[in-house]
């Protein structure tokens, strides 16, 4: 089991943005397009709390599509995770359906990434949502992620950029529900 911790910015400048990370020698990766699937548990409403509850995720990227479950622990962005692989996403999706689960919203956006340390950033432009800054660290167990979260905030204070800080997830800002002819397979 994995733990993974994030903090999310809205990008107030994108341009300055580019320039504070150039100033600290951080180099993007070149954008990469990410097709994202959410669902959420069919007795699960949106506006209630997600602590404990676990959403389901596919993700295609480059050809390759993802299965990903994300259970909340202390908050929307500090989850147990688990991830794999699957080769048939419209055959994984019916067996989300199966398993009583109900597609959400669909998030699509360009991502890119670097590495600092032993975190992630990863810099997306959501579309309907807007640009964002996400600072990820991937942690082997749960304990302490209250810590790693205030950790990654600060390093992103130490920037001095343009940013707003939210607790929302990508499908809380895109909220856009999907209809049988936008779910993703």
């Amino acid at each position: 089991m994995s733990g993974e911790i994030e903090v999310k910015y809205r990008v107030l400048d994108p341009a300055e943005l580019a320039r504070v990370l150039a100033r600290r020698g951080i180099e993007l990766s070149p954008p990469t397009r990410q097709d994202d699937q959410a669902y959420a548990p069919s007795t699960w409403r949106a506006g209630e709390p997600r602590t404990g509850v676990t959403f389901a995720r596919l993700r295609t990227q480059d050809g390759r599509c993802t299965f990903t479950t994300k259970t909340p622990v202390d908050n929307a962005l500090a989850c147990r995770e688990f991830e794999t692989v699957v080769n048939d996403r419209d055959q994984m999706h019916h067996a989300i359906l199966a398993m009583g689960y109900r597609p959400t919203v669909r998030v699509a956006k360009q991502r890119r990434t670097a590495r600092v340390d032993d975190y992630v950033l990863c810099l997306d432009e959501v579309d309907g949502a807007g640009t964002f800054l996400e600072v990820e660290a991937v942690v082997a167990g749960t304990d302490g992620m209250g810590r790693t979260q205030a950790q990654l905030a600060r390093w992103v204070a130490s920037l001095g950029a343009p940013l707003e800080r939210t607790s929302a997830t990508y499908d809380q800002l895109v909220q856009e529900p999907a209809t049988a002819g936008q779910q993703a397979r």
